[in-house]
């Protein structure tokens, strides 16, 4: 297997750069400025015919999260691929061994869009205990008579116990938000914080998973989607959680299994959910689209036009830092798939 980490590579003085839909303008004008750079400006998904031909001849591909980049693509790329840079922090639609044995390197722009993210996922715990969506909808509806003493009645966020399931820099950033609206931090993650960090979070580590969601008032997701998270909030972990929980998932649907959430949902064993990812986006089950007790949002958590333009500058660095035939910052080690 081709270690790309130590590996001598020649410098591409002016790499072939193919961008599979269209970026803000102002990452794509500074693309067009210093690369060979041909770009799909459209806002749909490239078609796998299309795809691969794209990858029979460049040097860099930039994909995003909707490109299936899997062992099959990689084979058919043409000899000069050298990088996959993609636009976007998450890499679960690149098969990452492929690219390896291959000897091309995969990139990603973490940390641009932390807080961003955890923004949204503060938004969705604020949402659905208070019953937002379902209270504009009625505004929206006429159907609105006045205030009374017992209309849409919610839960306090004050007082409650968050449990948050992955403890990175989103996890971290959505634990400092939480704080300051009361909120009681519990969490899990693979590796336990160092005690000063703790501390200045006033979090509590759980080192299984399933006593952290038995305490939890709340739960939130923020671990990447690889081998060991797939289907890590599975059935039997839904059924722990008390009926007065709220789900929330702003990190990638295949974390959930989404039809024991719903199962949950409908039979009154949670409170709630605010959703931002799906196990099969675009689509979604139309049971929970049905379901009054959940929030849902298209994919938004990251989208603002200050992170966007921030992974485009990314990619770039990662671009250059390649062409020039050295380590890109933001390569993907081992771990990831």
């Amino acid at each position: 297997m081709t270690d790309t980490r130590r590996q001598a590579r020649p410098r591409v003085p002016h790499p072939r750069v193919v961008v599979t839909r269209a970026l803000p303008d102002a990452v794509m004008e500074r693309m067009e400025a210093l690369f060979d750079t041909h770009i799909h400006r459209v806002d749909t998904r490239l078609d796998p015919k299309t795809l691969r031909a794209a990858v029979a001849d460049c040097d860099v591909l930039v994909p995003t999260v909707t490109d299936h980049i899997d062992a099959a693509l990689i084979a058919a790329a043409g000899p000069r691929l050298g990088l996959i840079a993609n636009f976007g922090a998450g890499v679960n639609h690149i098969d990452l061994p492929a690219a390896r044995a291959r000897g091309i390197i995969v990139t990603n722009t973490p940390g641009v869009l932390t807080e961003d993210t955890a923004d949204m996922t503060m938004a969705l715990i604020l949402s659905v205990p208070r019953r937002l969506a379902e209270g504009e909808k009625l505004v929206r509806s006429g159907e609105w008579h006045g205030w009374s003493p017992g209309g849409m009645l919610g839960y306090r966020i004050g007082g409650k116990a968050l449990g948050i399931v992955g403890m990175g820099r989103i996890g971290q950033a959505v634990a400092r938000r939480a704080r300051a609206f009361g909120l009681s931090i519990h969490y899990h993650n693979r590796r336990r914080l160092p005690p000063v960090l703790e501390a200045e979070l006033g979090a509590t580590f759980h080192a299984d998973l399933d006593d952290l969601l038995r305490v939890a008032d709340i739960v939130t997701v923020h671990t990447p989607l690889n081998g060991d998270s797939r289907m890590l909030i599975d059935r039997r972990r839904i059924g722990l959680m008390r009926p007065h929980v709220f789900l929330i998932n702003a990190s990638r649907g295949g974390i959930v299994d989404e039809e024991a959430l719903t199962d949950a949902l409908e039979q009154g064993r949670l409170a709630g959910a605010g959703l931002d990812v799906w196990e099969h986006e675009p689509r979604i089950d139309p049971r929970l689209l049905a379901l009054p007790n959940v929030v849902m949002t298209p994919h938004m958590g990251s989208a603002t036009i200050e992170g966007r333009v921030a992974s485009g500058e990314k990619v770039i660095q990662n671009i250059r830092m390649w062409a020039d035939g050295h380590r890109p910052p933001d390569q993907v080690l081992d771990g990831w798939a």
